[in-house]
């Protein structure tokens, strides 16, 4: 058995869910991508992505921009601006993260399959139970998946559903992404990035007599 694909065949299969070195260069009006003149070889099975085209986007990341800049969260939320008014897609408006470490991690110039919508059974489970049963993504992955999914599909992914990532904050606080919309209409459109706050001893209550 065949353990690669090419690109032709790979994109024969996935069809929509494929963004390779054409569909990139396709959105290059949305983003600056430093995009490789010879795509690398698909590390996976044709068998393999047969299972996974419904479900899965397949993806090559790019670790630079243009200008060789690091294409990393920083640099896509400069890009894509926190204003929804302003233009859309863009960043949920905060700013606690932007001196974490996770904030500078680029993706690496190679491809990438992940699920576009999450697992039914993972729903309201925490992440210390999950993280032994699903391989978390980054968020860089994450965020590059959603912006290119939109200017390539006109789609959003995981518009209403966090996604827990493999990124820890400065405190060991696990990292989530995603809920582009709020259901409720209360807050504003914006592709989010929060923390999960883990219980410490600084935690407690005090009584109201």
């Amino acid at each position: 058995m065949e353990r690669t694909t090419s690109v032709d065949e790979a994109r024969k299969i996935m069809r929509g869910n494929f963004i390779g070195c054409e569909e990139l260069k396709n959105i290059s009006s949305s983003f600056s991508l430093k995009i490789p003149t010879i795509c690398p070889e698909i590390p996976y099975s044709k068998e393999y992505l047969i299972d996974k085209k419904d479900e899965y986007l397949l993806i090559l990341g790019v670790s630079e921009t243009i200008n060789l800049q690091p294409l990393n969260l920083l640099f896509l939320r400069e890009l894509f601006g926190t204003n929804p008014n302003v233009s859309e897609p863009c960043f949920y408006n905060q700013d606690w993260y932007m001196k974490e470490d996770f904030m500078n991690l680029c993706l690496e110039n190679r491809w990438y399959l992940i699920k576009k919508t999450v697992f039914e059974d993972s729903r309201a489970e925490l992440p210390t139970i999950l993280q032994n049963m699903y391989t978390f993504p980054t968020a860089i992955l994450c965020a590059y998946s959603f912006f290119a999914y939109w200017f390539h599909a006109n789609e959003i992914l995981w518009k209403y559903d966090f996604v827990w990532c493999s990124d820890k904050d400065h405190s060991g606080d696990r990292i989530y992404i995603g809920k582009y919309t709020d259901i409720d209409g209360v807050n504003k459109n914006g592709f989010s990035i929060h923390r999960h706050l883990a219980l410490r001893m600084n935690y407690g209550c005090v009584n109201e007599l």
